[in-house]
């Protein structure tokens, strides 16, 4: 019986003493990065991203375009 607690209680153990703390420690870390918003950086490539899915966008309108006017049953297959 002694034996089955032991290897119950070494794992719990040794969970409290370093995988909780470094995960706590982790997710308050990263809540605060969250809280702090974009930084400079990642707003310059946010605006990039949406500047180029906004001219992915027009390009696909322009293949659909042409499709139709090709193959006009194309979105059917």
């Amino acid at each position: 019986m002694k034996e089955i607690v032991a290897l119950l209680v070494t794992p719990i153990i040794l969970f409290m003493i370093f995988v909780a703390p470094i995960w706590l420690i982790l997710s308050y870390r990263s809540k605060k990065q969250m809280n702090q918003g974009l930084t400079e950086r990642e707003q310059t490539q946010l605006i990039e991203l949406s500047r180029t899915a906004e001219r992915m966008a027009d390009r696909i309108e322009v293949l659909e375009k042409i499709l139709d006017v090709e193959s006009p049953n194309w979105r059917q297959k």
